[in-house]
């Protein structure tokens, strides 16, 4: 692996959906989220986090220090155990086996070492607050959920069936938005990636990983879901030169028609003038 990076970053995340549910709510009946004074649509962070653990293990499987510990149908504590069986770990006193066992989650998986994880379940690996941080991503203006109904030619059981003297019509329930630009802002720290080992590479690796995540997360309820824009603000020091919220405010995203439909609709534009010293801007997207 190569270094840890030795330079703070703080970024912006544009991505849109068409005719789609980016995320629905499991308490509100699957219906896309929203912020109720708004009307503004929103995205967890752990949402847009599983597409990009989900996006290294498609592209990294098999490769040495980047599996993931978040997974579908992990059982985690078998995953923390398989590490104190490291011989790294084993050789260690027992009031040093506990970091031994963290810095050992950090070598072997790519979302520790970036997201952090509290790994204190079992067999204990302490916890692990991770460089790579990320808000809610919150729609540009309102959206507006539409719900259809929707048939299924077909019954689960032979029961219903009879019920419908062999009609067997399932009807259901589908929620959209037909359209919507997200922005999400994150912040990766330089400091926090020396203590887990997040190196340059792991950073190429998600800066690809949200350029991409949408290609390989493709489903009827997400509608099209794309990456527009990924702007980065690299400050030359570990600890920064400038605020985060100031980065922030250079890239503005206004609707140009009402109701916007598509990306076009949006007049997007970034503010390079009289940067900060020590800040560069990387337009990745």
């Amino acid at each position: 692996m190569s270094e840890p990076i030795k330079n703070r970053y703080d970024f912006v995340l544009l991505f849109d959906v068409k005719d789609g549910n980016p995320n629905g709510d499991p308490d509100a009946g699957n219906l896309p989220r929203l912020d109720p004074e708004t009307g503004e649509g929103l995205v967890t962070d752990v949402c847009l986090k599983r597409k990009v653990r989900n996006y290294v293990q498609l592209v990294s499987a098999g490769k040495e220090g980047y599996d993931i510990f978040i997974k579908e149908k992990a059982v985690l504590n078998l995953l923390i155990d398989k590490v104190h069986e490291q011989a790294e770990v084993k050789a260690k006193e027992k009031g040093e086996k506990t970091d031994a066992a963290r810095q050992g989650m950090c070598r072997t998986y790519y979302d520790v070492r970036s997201f952090g994880a509290v790994m204190t379940t079992g067999k204990n690996a302490g916890q692990v607050r991770g460089p790579v941080q990320m808000t809610f991503a919150r729609s540009v203006g309102q959206v507006v959920p539409l719900e259809h109904s929707i048939t299924r030619m077909a019954v689960a059981t032979e029961a219903e069936a009879e019920k419908q003297q062999g009609d067997n019509r399932t009807m259901g329930r589908k929620f959209t938005i037909p359209y919507g630009l997200y922005r999400c802002h994150g912040f990766i720290s330089a400091p926090l990636a020396a203590q887990t080992g997040f190196t340059e590479d792991d950073l190429a690796l998600f800066w690809e990983a949200l350029k991409n995540m949408f290609e390989h997360d493709r489903s009827a309820a997400r509608g099209e879901m794309t990456t527009r824009k990924l702007v980065v603000f690299r400050h030359e020091s570990m600890y920064g030169n400038a605020s985060a919220h100031e980065l922030f405010s250079r890239l503005a995203a206004k609707p140009n028609t009402t109701p916007p439909r598509e990306y076009a609709h949006f007049d997007v534009g970034l503010n390079k003038r009289d940067l900060p010293p020590g800040v560069t801007v990387l337009e990745m997207v």
